[in-house]
């Protein structure tokens, strides 16, 4: 896979730098997706010499069920992404990736996985609203939703910023959000890799089966 070691320190300055800007109209024409440039940004996944803990998040899952993300992903091999529903382009194309990635593992290691996706837009994003989504791409992906500064303090967590949906001056919906995915080992439940969003399926599938073992990066 296409990798570079960054110190965790500096990555937490640089990741706040990568941010979309996704937004359609109220009538769901004219997308709009900004990602602005960051040193090292095409490369595929970065490995951190010294790893983030997992974001201390209790929200609500797709089925109105509280849901601690430390406490149930622990031991687990798991992928963390901060998006949104109405997210016309990165959001799918990232989650779809990862799902067309774990469809290529046996169906014990697919169990063993723990995807998880944080909403940035609760206020539209219910557990419903969520749940729906997510069984279109993946039935077993987790959605969590809840109060948005507990969200926003979670991502805040892993260097990842994340600002309120809001409407622009042509009155366009707009939410930005950074567009990274963290993978947490099984062994440590520590955060040694961070996928961009140039990471394609041919990364996650090469990866995911040593993510899985708790492989050493």
């Amino acid at each position: 896979m296409r990798k570079k070691t960054f110190a965790a320190a500096a990555l937490l300055a640089a990741a706040t730098l990568t941010l979309s800007a996704c937004g359609s109209g109220d009538d769901g024409k004219s997308p709009v997706s900004v990602v602005s440039e960051e040193s090292g940004s095409d490369k595929a996944v970065t490995i951190l010499d010294q790893p983030f803990e997992k974001p201390d998040l209790v929200l609500t899952d797709t089925h109105g069920k509280k849901y601690d993300l430390r406490a149930q992903t622990k031991g687990r091999p798991t992928l963390v992404y901060f998006g949104y529903t109405h997210c016309p382009d990165v959001c799918p194309l990232t989650m779809n990736n990862i799902a067309v990635a774990k469809k290529a593992l046996p169906k014990a290691e697919q169990d063993k996985l723990r995807v998880v996706f944080v909403t940035t837009d609760p206020a539209r994003d219910t557990p419903a609203e969520l749940g729906k989504w997510l069984n279109g791409i993946d039935p077993q992906f987790i959605g969590l939703t809840g109060d948005f500064a507990t969200i926003q303090a979670g991502a805040r967590s892993l260097g990842i910023t994340i600002e309120p949906t809001k409407k622009d001056k042509n009155g366009k919906i707009v939410s930005v959000h950074g567009t990274q995915v963290f993978a947490f080992s099984p062994k440590t439940d520590g955060g040694y890799l961070l996928y961009g969003e140039d990471a394609k399926v041919d990364d996650y599938t090469k990866d995911l089966p040593e993510i899985i073992k708790g492989a050493n990066p």
